[in-house]
This record gives structure tokens, C-alpha cells and sequence, in this order.
């Protein structure tokens, strides 16, 4: 029994190991599952929130093992939205507090972008918020990002998480014109 704890410790210890940590504070990180899906939720956290929603809280992290993996049900609410456990969730809501917005993001390594369907489930799961939507797409590449292209939804934005610097709004106010280049 003893060498049995002892392999289940041991099995335990190494899962922790190869968790992904994510920063979700100054001094405060959370642990999700390894893997690529995780690794996209981390470069949101991290490289898309402070370029496009510097300063914005984070509400809530799906993980594939824990599908509530941080989750700020209080901060949500004051925002006028309530679900319920089985509420399908974005992968990452971040309050862009400057802005008055929420951002819902999904996460796409293997499965679909903000499509019709996925815009109009968000919308109705997030139908009381007091704030502004905004719907995100996040692909690791262009490549994955490829493969879904035609799916992507009217008014929402796509990042991609190997050049961060950039966003792509699909449709908008601007359909033709220069940039001023820097």
C-alpha cells in the first residue's frame, strides 16, 4: 500500500510539473492543463490583454480538466451577467475597464472560431451585461487561423498569437483606405 501512495504521489507531482503557469496578476499565476490550447490561453493573458486591453481584469479561464479554472463570478455579476454551471463559456473574459467592455475570446487550436452560431450563443449567455461586447477569435498562427477563415464572424476580431502586435477586424466602419506608416 505504502509503495502505492508513493507511485500515485509521484504520478501526481509530475502532472503539476508540466502544467502550463499563466500570470493572471503582478504576483499571482494560475496552473491549467499542458498543451497547446493552454499555451494559446496563456499568450491571450499575457501578450494579447496588455497590448489591446492594457490595464483589464481578468474574469474568467476555462481549462480542458477544469472547465471553471478562474472565475470571478462576483466582478461578473456587478457587470449584469449571471450563468450558471452549465453555461458554455469562452475560453477567456477579460473587463476592459478603460473601454466599459467585455471581451470574449475563444481560444482556437483545433475546434472552431466566433462563427454565427458560437456569436449568437455568446450573446444570448452574456444578454444582461451593462457593458460593451466584444467578440475575439485567438489562433496560435495563420496557418490554423487558415483553415477557419470562411467561418469567422462579421464584427468580431481576430488575434494571432504569433504576430502579436496586430489585430483583424472583420468588418467595420474602415473598408478602404491608407495607414499612415510609422
Amino acid at each position: 500500500m505504502t509503495k502505492h501512495e508513493t507511485l500515485v504521489a509521484q504520478y501526481a507531482r509530475e502532472r503539476k510539473q508540466n502544467q502550463t503557469p499563466v500570470a493572471i496578476a503582478p504576483d499571482q499565476q494560475i496552473m491549467l492543463s499542458p498543451g497547446k490550447h493552454s499555451k494559446l490561453i496563456r499568450d491571450i493573458i499575457e501578450d494579447f490583454a496588455p497590448r489591446f486591453a492594457p490595464g483589464s481584469s481578468l474574469v474568467y479561464v476555462g481549462d480542458t480538466s477544469n472547465k471553471w479554472g478562474y472565475f470571478d463570478a462576483t466582478l461578473l455579476s456587478k457587470l449584469g451577467v449571471d450563468v450558471d454551471a452549465h453555461g458554455k463559456m469562452p475560453d477567456v473574459v477579460l473587463h476592459y475597464t478603460d473601454k466599459s467592455w467585455l471581451l470574449l475570446v475563444e481560444a482556437v487550436t483545433s475546434h472552431g472560431p466566433v462563427n454565427g452560431k458560437r456569436h449568437t450563443e455568446l450573446a444570448t449567455l452574456f444578454a444582461g451585461s451593462k457593458i460593451g461586447l466584444v467578440y475575439v477569435t485567438a489562433f496560435p498562427n495563420r496557418t490554423i487561423m487558415g483553415h477557419h477563415l470562411g467561418e469567422i464572424a462579421w464584427e468580431t476580431e481576430v488575434w494571432v498569437a504569433d504576430a502579436p502586435s496586430h489585430l483583424i477586424h472583420f468588418n467595420g466602419a474602415r473598408f478602404l483606405g491608407p495607414y499612415d506608416v510609422h
